[in-house]
């Protein structure tokens, strides 16, 4: 079983923090080329420096993704500097609590624009990029691409203060699903992370404030602590790359079994 990424062409959005550029620099490590996406420049530029060059394999593109222009010149920048896109990771993710019973609230729409429809929306425009891309190429056989979402266990949980985040995790599992079987016959494979008990930056910020909920975390997770990012790129280099060439539609729990036991009262960040 092959996991290499080497020479690939990734997209991974969300990339100037936490998870995404967890993910983003395990691709880098790992041989693959790879387009830095987030909506936060500033961050953007101290994380790469001087490694975005213009014949290195590490680029970036700042932008709000909600925006369907933003998304197109996203995927033309990326064939501009690389020539082609073979893989998408969609890692952005906003995250805010709600009172479930304020029927004024705007976050649910909040929620469900930047952390669903977007990730949805450039997924789909890159999937028309790769098929198109295929064609191009003359590629009538063998897989086009591959396009994995990170998600977290709040799509299963119930927490009233994190309804409207947790309705928009779960409407993004569904995509997963649903795009897993219209892209199947495009040979593009379609595949979720859900996480939880992972140091994520949501998490890393709300311990700075509840360092309590650092050993509540640890003692409702089976395997007793919170993991790094970097064992979550694993995961999503093993759904890139073709030694999961039979798997689609499916979402891969990295939580250390705590969704087993749901029992922890902190929020899956």
């Amino acid at each position: 079983m092959s996991l290499s990424i080497s020479g690939k062409t990734a997209i991974i959005t969300g990339a100037a923090h936490g998870i995404g550029l967890a993910i983003a620099r395990h691709f880098l490590d790992r041989g693959a080329q790879v387009m830095f996406a987030d909506i936060d420049e500033e961050k953007l530029l101290a994380e790469l420096g001087g490694e975005a060059k213009s014949e290195g394999p590490a680029r970036y593109f700042a932008g709000d993704l909600c925006e369907k222009l933003t998304v197109k010149n996203l995927l033309s920048a990326t064939v501009d500097a690389f020539d082609r896109i073979d893989i998408l990771v969609n890692c952005a993710r906003v995250f805010a609590p709600c009172d479930p019973l304020d029927p004024s609230s705007e976050v649910l729409d909040d929620m469900l624009n930047k952390n669903m429809k977007a990730s949805l929306r450039v997924s789909q425009m890159t999937a028309k990029r790769m098929i198109k891309q295929a064609e191009d190429e003359g590629r009538s056989e063998g897989e086009i691409g591959a396009i994995i979402n990170v998600s977290t266990l709040a799509s299963a949980r119930t927490q009233p203060e994190l309804m409207a985040y947790s309705i928009a995790c779960a409407a993004q599992d569904q995509a997963i699903r649903s795009l897993a079987v219209a892209l199947a016959p495009q040979r593009i494979r379609v595949n979720g992370v859900s996480f939880a008990s992972v140091m994520s930056r949501s998490l890393q910020d709300a311990l700075k404030e509840n360092d309590d909920w650092r050993e509540a975390i640890c003692e409702g997770t089976p395997l007793g602590r919170i993991a790094p990012p970097s064992e979550l790129a694993e995961t999503v280099q093993y759904l890139a790359s073709s030694g999961a060439s039979f798997v689609t539609g499916q979402i891969i729990h990295v939580d250390g079994g705590r969704g087993l036991l749901d029992r922890v009262q902190v929020p899956a960040f």
